[in-house]
């Protein structure tokens, strides 16, 4: 959603780091860049104003016109402002629940922002991580079907919805719904309310009238992150009429500009707490201040990256596969667990989004070479080799890989590609195995070092932190990834393939 201000701040901010010191001129035309930058991103007016203010008043100040590294200290102040705007970084963005049951959460928001999607993750959420005994019921009369979907996607992430009853009104399914919450024993309950293609006085009565008799602990307003400055309009305006107290962004992994998401809660001073990135069910983020900034200056989020990572890995299976690792075996079976991994995270894109140092150059270079239609291909190549193959890809004579190719739907060069990115990854990881205290350790038995935002900006800074003897594949780091800095993936970050992509 980022990538565009990410991007244009980048260029910005890389010609500040250049310089050996700076005065005044050189910050003012830098805040006149990244507010040029802010509005392209439809950030409201007065925000973007606001933060151009106090990040010139604290860039021309004694601190950074006087420090040893100007630029980077102007990056810092920068991402200090942006996590501000964003909420600050001490924020409880968490969905409270700290009401007696069943605590009721009522969903608003406009036609087609993903309401009813957004209603079943969070309630996925609820039940697989708060052990929550959720309820769900739709409260949408107008729109086709809606109640229906809301059913069948209860069936899907198993939780229970309010039984349909035809004819009843928003206001009699509510005092049904907590009627039924009560004698059930639930902890939570959700409304799923109506929307409509824009706000009027009928939306805004018959959701007060709903406020009234469910009495919601928690209102959460779902915005469509691609409306754009519209969104901003919407929540003032829900927030003003019915009292919201947070906010759901979803579409965040389109191509959106972003600048909802930075103006909501400095205009409304409504929190947003989630962050819908797909449509898949557990396809939903905690919105994290810093972690948003850090993205947005390329900075990376590997505190997210971990957590998703914790998420999707099967923890026996990444003990097997830690024990392989210490002695060096690396066949295609653990590649293909790899690329699988890779998939449930998110994806080449996603990962590399919350990567510090990779910025937008070596994005699009990796998208390049390694989308997710290249991943499902190459487990596609893997599934079609004997386990003898597997096991030892050197058996892989010309006549196997045109089998292969035949059995996968691919071609004997993407094969040869795969092999080849296979090889590297292998000799990456015996190295990482022979490193005592090295990044190994780190990664199965230690902690990774505290990463300061000056130096996440700064991908020469970051490869200091890579354990010395680790190859460096690739012309710059990452295989097929020129320049990114980095000494190589770590597991269950698979290596991207070398060589141009075949027209």
């Amino acid at each position: 959603m980022f990538e565009n201000l990410s991007g244009r701040l980048g260029d910005v901010l890389s010609k500040l780091k250049g310089r050996g010191a700076l005065g005044e001129k050189d910050v003012d035309e830098a805040m006149r860049e990244v507010r040029r930058a802010l509005l392209e991103a439809d950030v409201a007016l007065p925000v973007a104003k606001s933060f151009i203010d106090k990040v010139r008043a604290r860039a021309i100040g004694h601190e950074v016109l006087k420090s040893v590294t100007p630029g980077q200290q102007v990056i810092k102040i920068v991402h200090d402002e942006l996590v501000e705007m964003l909420g600050g970084a001490e924020a409880d963005t968490s969905i409270s629940l700290r009401a007696a049951s069943p605590v009721v959460i009522m969903m608003v928001g406009l036609q087609g922002s993903g309401k009813t999607t957004s209603t079943a993750k969070i309630a996925k959420r609820l039940t697989a991580r708060e052990k929550r005994k959720v309820m769900m019921a739709s409260l949408d009369t107008r729109r086709p079907a809606a109640q229906e979907q809301l059913r069948i996607l209860g069936e899907q992430v198993d939780v229970a919805t309010l039984p349909i009853v035809a004819g009843q009104q928003p206001v009699q399914i509510a005092k049904r719904a907590v009627e039924a919450a009560r004698l059930g024993g639930f902890d939570v309950l959700m409304l799923d309310t109506a929307g409509r293609i824009h706000i009027d006085e009928e939306l805004m009565a018959e959701v007060a009238q709903v406020r009234d008799i469910a009495a919601p602990h928690e209102t959460l307003l779902v915005a469509d992150s691609l409306t754009g400055q519209d969104a901003v309009n919407v929540a003032e305006q829900f927030n003003a009429r019915i009292g919201v107290t947070g906010i759901v962004l979803t579409r965040a992994d389109g191509d959106g500009r972003g600048g909802a998401a930075l103006s909501m809660r400095a205009v409304t001073g409504v929190p947003i707490k989630l962050l819908g990135t797909g449509e898949k069910m557990d396809a939903l983020e905690d919105f994290r201040a810093d972690r948003v900034a850090g993205r947005i200056l390329g900075m990376g989020d590997i505190v997210s990256l971990v957590e998703k990572a914790a998420e999707t890995i099967d923890a026996a299976k990444a003990e097997q596969m830690a024990a392989k690792l210490r002695k060096g075996q690396f066949d295609l079976d653990d590649l293909a667990d790899q690329l699988r991994q890779m998939s449930r995270m998110g994806g080449m894109k996603g990962l590399l989004g919350m990567m510090p140092g990779v910025g937008k150059a070596q994005m699009q270079a990796a998208q390049a070479h390694m989308g997710d239609g290249t991943v499902k291909r190459q487990v596609a190549i893997i599934s079609s080799m004997t386990k003898d193959e597997r096991k030892d890809p050197k058996v892989l004579n010309a006549s196997r890989k045109k089998r292969i190719a035949r059995g996968s739907g691919t071609e004997v060069q993407e094969i040869n590609r795969l092999l080849k990115m296979h090889r590297q990854m292998a000799d990456m990881m015996k190295a990482m195995g022979r490193q005592k205290g090295g990044l190994m350790s780190k990664l199965f038995g230690g902690s990774m070092p505290d990463i300061p935002p000056e130096m996440a900006a700064d991908p020469k800074a970051m490869e200091k932190l890579v354990p010395q003897g680790l190859p460096r594949l690739g012309p710059g780091g990452l295989p097929g990834l020129p320049g990114s800095g980095f000494g190589g993936m770590p597991p269950g970050l698979p290596g991207l393939p070398s060589g141009k992509k075949k027209k």
